[in-house]
């Protein structure tokens, strides 16, 4: 990775091409434009028999350079460093800042071109090329241009490493609602990058970061566990109540709707002998009874006479009985 700081001092992280993928692509870019100038040499052949031998070099010389110098710089220029033979392995050819070229980088590189691999067949540009740190010929020198890698390989992103097993659900109860953003996200690029980091290094910020977050949280960190081990199981926290804020009631299972409890009656004691009969003064939920002035009748006596059957339309007996 080769970092490159533009004119607004912005550091660009570049892969520049080596020799091999340069040389795979200067080849393909030769056979095209030597397959073009061959072509174009046959034409102005057929075209010029007439002509004497002065003229027809002429054109020859003039087709050499239109097809194998001019092309390749019209092409870089139109495509912004990007010719066949570069666009099939990944390349490009950008200025020192990152930026596109114009047409005088691409006319400097083509006519240092000319010498470097027209003329010397490649040999000074391989040795150009082995010897610069950032893989560039001399034509690249003097145009101010560096070849680099447009395609680079997919890194996925670097993930907290989680927390030591014993150190799981130990921080439940830890209030994280004071912790800022910035904190959080200086944490988690440390835990990301930790095993980049110098040992000594590693450790000291491991320790200041530590020391805000007990400082935030309001607990102090626990004794013995490493800084490291303490920040990535505070993180892992974090994530597990999010992820249960945000997932919990949403994507979880759907509860199942249970119907809502009816209050259990109300078991009263219930006493072994019935209650005592209520005083006379106290109503009662019995009918009332007798006046206390006027005495019940008494009961009438059992008839021990049964009447006729001739007497049965007689009135019924009042119990009265006449004086002999």
């Amino acid at each position: 990775m080769n970092e490159l700081v533009t004119g607004d001092a912005v550091v660009l992280g570049l892969r520049p091409a080596r020799l091999p993928s340069r040389a795979l692509a200067l080849a393909i870019d030769l056979v095209v434009a030597w397959t073009a100038y061959l072509l174009v040499s046959v034409g102005i052949a057929l075209a010029t028999g007439s002509l004497d031998e002065a003229a027809v070099m002429a054109l020859s010389i003039a087709a050499f350079l239109l097809v194998l110098v001019g092309g390749p710089i019209a092409v870089e220029t139109l495509s912004h460093g990007r010719s066949l033979g570069k666009l099939a392995c990944g390349l490009r050819v950008v200025r020192d800042d990152g930026g596109p070229i114009r047409f005088r980088h691409a006319l400097v590189r083509g006519a240092m071109g000319v010498v470097e691999i027209l003329l010397s067949f490649g040999v000074i540009a391989c040795i150009a090329s082995l010897v610069s740190a950032r893989g560039r010929r001399i034509g690249d020198v003097f145009a101010g241009t560096l070849v680099v890698r447009e395609r680079v390989p997919v890194t996925h992103p670097a993930m907290v490493p989680p927390p030591p097993p014993w150190l799981a659900g130990r921080f439940a109860e830890l209030d994280l609602s004071a912790v800022p953003d910035d904190l959080w996200l200086a944490i988690r690029q440390y835990l990301t990058r930790m095993r980049q980091l110098d040992a000594g290094v590693s450790w000291s910020m491991a320790e200041r970061l530590a020391g805000d977050l007990a400082a935030r949280t309001g607990a102090p960190a626990p004794q013995g566990i490493p800084s490291g081990a303490y920040l990535a199981a505070v993180v892992h926290e974090r994530q597990a109540r999010d992820a249960r804020r945000a997932f919990g009631a949403s994507h979880g299972p759907a509860p199942v709707p249970t119907p809502s409890p009816t209050p259990a009656p109300v078991a009263y004691p219930v006493p072994a002998q019935a209650p005592a009969p209520a005083p006379f003064n106290v109503p009662a939920q019995a009918p009332a009874p007798a006046p206390f002035n006027a005495p019940a009748p008494a009961p009438s006596p059992v008839p021990t006479h049964t009447p006729a059957p001739s007497e049965a339309g007689s009135p019924p007996a009042t119990g009265f009985a006449p004086p002999a």
